[in-house]
């Protein structure tokens, strides 16, 4: 097998093996060329040691990434590129991190440590591909399996757990029957795994193509640090309107909605609020008042717990909140709500309410029109600059505190000044918005 690595990767290699060492690409650049992919990152494994790797590429920028742990990682036209010894790891006494790690000059040792085997991959022109444990197999045949036994590779490092969730999802496959029972047995490993860690991995889990058939499967593995979860797998709701429980709902409307992070965040944590305000009405029907506000405030403690940035937080939590938006009947309606939101946040919620709809009934699922009328307005609004927030009204606080208006009352006759022109009682003109409210 012949892979198309970049030309700085393989000047890299060049200069290790003009020097008398080994060295290869390795990891998920090797999977992802074999799989037709374009990988960005390319990472060299090398029998020289990290002293030995300075000194060849003394003539280059470097950037001692990890030099104690063999890791260099060298500049090329500005591309970096990590240079790691071949190494084996240590003790992993925390779960997470090997105590230490002792270097080699074999790579069948570097290759033993890898988590899956779809990563135990390494390449140059002069060998080809090694693949010791089967990898190049488990790439064709869709499968995410570990290097040796994957309770002993997950108790090395609980991470590995989320990766092997990520990979899945990210890449389509399915995880190996061992593997996965391994995943579900390990999943409190996950408890000692910083919370940083486990929002990137999670971030990235939701946006894979395969992320519905992984939430379905491993909920009990995310409700380890999402507990939230747990009460909504299972939840039934009844009425004809619903065709599936919360969690089912929830991964399907994950599955339809944009592979974005926002989007994917979103639709993951929105209907989390339907738990603590679900009622049967007279006619056994389920409902859930004010769910959505107060699965917005859920989102934000989940993200905030699980120490996502602020934007995302601020994002995300908005979006719950206001995910049970309706594609509004007149365009009157519409400006009312740009009162408060902006073109975006109208557009961002008809994406998410498709999904939503998507994943009821037949019958309920089909917003089409709604959504084209509402896109048409919204059209029409931005191009003609039309008057929907209290910032475009011909007067501002300070012409009513001309006439006498104070504190309070001076935005409550901004606001009903703003419904007054949107519900075109009135042009926007000063003279007239004055004599209208004086």
């Amino acid at each position: 097998m012949t892979l198309n690595i970049p030309s700085k990767a393989k000047t890299i290699i060049t200069l290790l093996e003009n020097a008398g060492f080994e060295a290869f690409c390795v990891g998920g650049a090797v999977r992802d060329s074999i799989m037709g992919l374009n990988p960005t990152d390319w990472d060299i494994t090398t029998s020289a040691s990290p002293e030995d790797t300075v000194m060849v590429f003394k003539d280059y920028k470097t950037v001692d990434t990890g030099l104690k742990h063999g890791t260099l990682t060298v500049v090329i036209d500005k591309t970096p590129f990590e240079v790691t010894t071949y190494r084996v790891d240590g003790d992993y006494n925390d779960n997470r991190h090997p105590e230490n790690v002792h270097f080699t000059k074999k790579l069948s040792d570097d290759l033993s440590r890898r988590d899956f085997t779809v990563n135990a991959l390494a390449y140059n022109d002069k060998t080809g591909l090694v693949d010791l444990y089967g990898g190049q197999e488990d790439i064709y045949s869709s499968i995410i399996k570990t290097v040796g036994n994957p309770s002993a590779r997950f108790q090395e490092d609980g991470l590995r757990i989320m990766r092997a969730l990520r990979f899945a999802s990210v890449l389509g496959f399915t995880i190996e029957s061992e593997t996965a029972k391994a995943i579900h047995d390990n999943k409190d490993l996950l408890k000692n795994i910083s919370a940083e860690r486990l929002a990137v991995e999670l971030s990235k889990l939701v946006c894979g193509k395969n992320a519905f058939n992984i939430l379905m499967e491993y909920w009990d593995v995310l409700s380890v640090f999402i507990p939230e979860i747990k009460s909504a797998v299972g939840f039934k709701q009844y009425g004809k309107k619903h065709a599936y429980d919360v969690w089912e709902h929830i991964c399907h409307t994950v599955d339809t909605i944009p592979q974005d992070k926002i989007l994917r965040l979103t639709m993951l944590l929105h209907d989390l609020g339907k738990i603590p305000t679900h009622k049967l009405d007279e006619n056994g029907n389920s409902t859930f008042k004010n769910h959505a506000t107060i699965g917005g405030d859920m989102a934000r403690e989940i993200l905030t717990r699980l120490r996502f940035d602020k934007k995302t937080i601020n994002r995300v939590s908005f979006l719950v909140a206001n995910h049970d938006f309706e594609p509004p009947l007149s365009k009157a309606d519409l400006k009312k709500h740009l009162k408060n939101k902006t073109v975006d946040d109208i557009k961002t919620l008809l994406t998410i309410k498709k999904s939503d709809r998507g994943a009821l009934s037949e019958s309920y699922r089909d917003i089409s029109k709604e959504s084209e009328q509402c896109l048409k307005w919204l059209d029409e609004t931005e191009k003609n600059n039309e008057c929907c927030k209290i910032a475009q009204l011909a007067i501002t606080g300070d012409d009513l505190k001309k006439k006498g208006l104070k504190g309070e009352d001076i935005g409550k006759a901004l606001d009903t000044l703003l419904d007054a022109v949107i519900e075109g009682k009135l042009q926007n003109k000063k003279e007239d918005l004055l004599t209208y409210y004086l």
